[in-house]
Parts: structure tokens; sequence; C-alpha cells
């Protein structure tokens, strides 16, 4: 079982995202945008981080950025989700620290797969 933040500004996507995690056993923490994700984030431990790459207050990119210039968060794995899935950015994402990217739409046992190979 991992400990996973959410980062997601959509309450439909946050909830089946969340939903799906917590089938498969996983312990889910969720922020709406990306400063909560950042405040989480300085107080909390997390195996796995998950955000949106278009968020309000931080995108993705914003929070994925400052998490990487925190020493002691070096080793927790980052997944950005995001509606533009262009290859150049999911180089600057890649650029910037980021583990992998997974575009949207995707299906839930998708999200599942990739989750399970990035805590593997």
């Amino acid at each position: 079982m991992a400990t996973i933040l959410l980062a997601e500004d959509e309450a439909v996507l946050r909830m089946l995202i969340g939903d799906t995690l917590e089938d498969e056993g996983h312990d889910l923490d969720i922020a709406c945008d990306g400063e909560e994700a950042l405040q989480k984030i300085g107080q909390n431990e997390y195996d796995l981080i998950i955000l949106d790459y278009m968020m309000p207050k931080l995108t993705g990119y914003d929070v994925l950025t400052q998490v990487k210039q925190m020493p002691e968060k070096e080793a927790v794995k980052i997944l950005i989700l995001s509606a533009k899935s262009q290859h150049t950015e999911q180089e600057k994402m890649r650029a910037a620290g980021a583990d992998d990217f997974m575009p949207k739409p995707f299906s839930p046992s998708d999200l599942v797969r990739k989750v399970e190979e990035m805590l593997a």
C-alpha cells in the first residue's frame, strides 16, 4: 500500500481517480489546487504525487519545480496528468523532474497500471 497525493481541480476526475486508487488499496490524500498540493507535500510524506498540469493558483508544473528543489522530497515519484499531450509538453515535464506523464483522457485501468509501474 502506497501513500499517494492526488492534486486535481476537476471534482469528477478527482472522485474517479480517488475511488480507483483507493479500491487498489492505496492511502490517498487529495488537493484541489496547486497551492494546497504544495502545502500538503511540505507537511506529509508521499510515495507518489499525481499532479494535474492545469490547476488554479499553481500549475502542476509550478508544483513540480518547487518539489524538485526540496532535497528531502527527492525520492518521491511524480506523475503528471494533462490534456496537453504534445511531445514538447511531455519533454518539459520530464526535464523539470517528472517521473512520468499520462495524457488525458485515460482509462482507470491504464492509470492503475501506470501507478503500479511507478511504485514497483
